[in-house]
C-alpha cells in the first residue's frame, strides 16, 4: 500500500472487530466506523496524546458518548471465580494463558481510550490492513476509580520482545510492575 496523503484520515481494520458484547472486552453499541469518524474529528482538533511509543497514541471519546461504551472490568474480591484457557488472537502468535472473570459487576465507566496506531508501525509488523493515515487498533473503558489503565502484562511482553502480534515497544520496571499489580487486583469479566 502507498503512504497515506490525510493524516486525518483512521481505518477500521478486521483486529478491532474482535471487541463486542460477549468477547470480554470494551465494546460499544456505535458502529466501528462511528467510532473512527469521532477519532478523526478528535485528530483534526489535535485532541490525543502520546501512547507508548512514537506512532501509536491515545483518544479520549467525549463524555457524552461514555454512555454508548460497556466496560468489563471488574474489582477481585475473595468470592472471584475465574477461568483460564490457552488462546491466540491470531494464527501466527504463541498461545497465552486467556484469564476472564466468570462473575462480578463491572464497574462504572469514568473515561474511554481509542488507541490508534499510524500506518508505518503497522507495516513494521505486516499488520496494516486499511490504506489510512491511522488505524483504530482498540478501545478501553476506564473504570470511574482507575486514573490510568496499564498495559496488560502479555501485551507488553509480546511488544518488548517484538513477538507475532506485538509492536516493537520498551518498558520500565515501574511501567511492568504497574501493569502486574493492576491486573492481579482487576479482571476482565467474560
Amino acid at each position: 500500500m502507498s503512504t497515506p496523503k490525510n493524516k486525518y484520515n483512521v481505518g477500521v481494520g478486521n483486529f478491532i472487530k474482535r471487541q463486542i458484547e460477549g468477547s470480554g472486552k470494551t465494546y460499544s453499541t456505535l458502529t466501528f466506523k462511528k467510532i473512527a469518524e469521532h477519532a478523526e474529528k478528535k485528530l483534526l482538533n489535535k485532541e490525543f496524546r502520546r501512547g507508548y511509543r512514537e506512532g501509536v497514541i491515545l483518544i479520549s471519546v467525549d463524555r457524552k458518548l461514555l454512555k454508548r461504551f460497556i466496560c468489563p472490568i471488574i474489582k477481585i474480591n475473595e468470592n472471584t471465580r475465574f477461568e483460564s484457557i490457552p488462546k491466540k488472537r491470531r494464527h501466527n502468535e504463541e498461545l497465552y494463558i486467556s484469564t476472564k472473570a466468570l462473575n462480578g459487576t463491572p464497574l462504572e465507566i469514568g473515561g474511554v481510550d481509542l488507541i490508534l496506531y499510524r500506518y508505518d508501525v503497522l507495516e513494521e509488523t505486516n499488520e496494516r490492513e486499511t490504506n489510512k493515515y491511522w488505524e483504530l487498533i482498540a478501545f478501553h473503558a476506564i473504570p470511574k476509580e482507575i486514573k490510568e489503565l496499564p498495559m496488560g502484562p502479555v501485551t507488553m511482553m509480546r511488544n518488548q520482545l517484538e513477538l507475532p502480534g506485538g509492536t516493537k515497544g520498551k518498558y520500565s520496571s515501574k511501567q511492568w510492575a504497574e501493569g502486574v499489580r493492576f491486573w492481579q487486583q482487576y479482571a476482565l469479566l467474560k
